[in-house]
């Protein structure tokens, strides 16, 4: 099926800039030990806690092989809870805004926000601000390659805004963004958000119909 490509925008803050240094990759201060049980893969561990299996591999650098865990091995889950209430919060808003207009609400994918992350961490590992990826290449091309199946989808970026409120402020202020946002076309919707060594915080907006 064709694909309805939809309104590709960049939102540059008022208060923010477009050069990007390159940070590390996103630590995570606390971890959840997860005793492996028997049927146990790390895929589904990392679907269990609804993270990236890269977050769940980085988190435990001592599995070399992660097709090879045994019932009984510990993993440490990495707590990502407050970059996942930043991402929620941004879901909420978004819907309080459809909600202004009559619109259906957007459903919460997991799965495209954990792509969504992916790409606002990548943006800060490769210091590029642009909907392409030197990695995974356009933003359609990077949820097919996570396995997200669409007929419509669209991607909002923006960098330097602190707070959901203040994100979703420049969203709506811009008319390409705002026109994603209030699109019928879509149906759910993922964020993503990550931090830069110096705590300035990129986000990711994803939005699909799916098949």
């Amino acid at each position: 099926m064709k694909k309805n490509i939809v309104n590709r925008n960049v939102i540059i803050p008022v208060l923010g800039s477009l050069f990007l240094l390159c940070g590390p990759g996103q630590v995570f201060a606390q971890s959840t030990q997860y005793s492996v049980q028997a049927g146990d893969s790390m895929w589904k561990i990392a679907v269990r806690y609804e993270i990236g299996l890269s977050e769940l591999a980085k988190a435990n650098p001592q599995i070399q092989n992660l097709r090879l865990i045994y019932p009984g091995q510990k993993v440490f889950i990495p707590n990502i809870d407050s970059i996942k209430a930043l991402e929620t919060e941004v879901i909420r808003l978004v819907n309080v805004e459809r909600s202004k207009k009559g619109l259906q609400q957007l459903k919460q994918n997991w799965e495209v926000c954990r792509v969504a992350r992916y790409k606002s961490q990548d943006m800060i590992d490769k210091g590029y601000f642009a909907h392409e990826s030197p990695t995974y290449g356009s933003p359609f091309k990077m949820m097919e390659s996570f396995g997200i199946r669409f007929s419509a989808a669209a991607e909002n970026i923006a960098y330097g805004q602190q707070t959901p409120q203040e994100v979703m402020n420049s969203w709506m202020n811009s008319a390409g963004h705002r026109s994603n946002i209030l699109s019928p076309s879509y149906l759910e919707i993922g964020v993503g958000a990550a931090k830069d060594s110096e705590g300035n915080i990129h986000w990711t907006q994803m939005f699909i119909k799916p098949l």
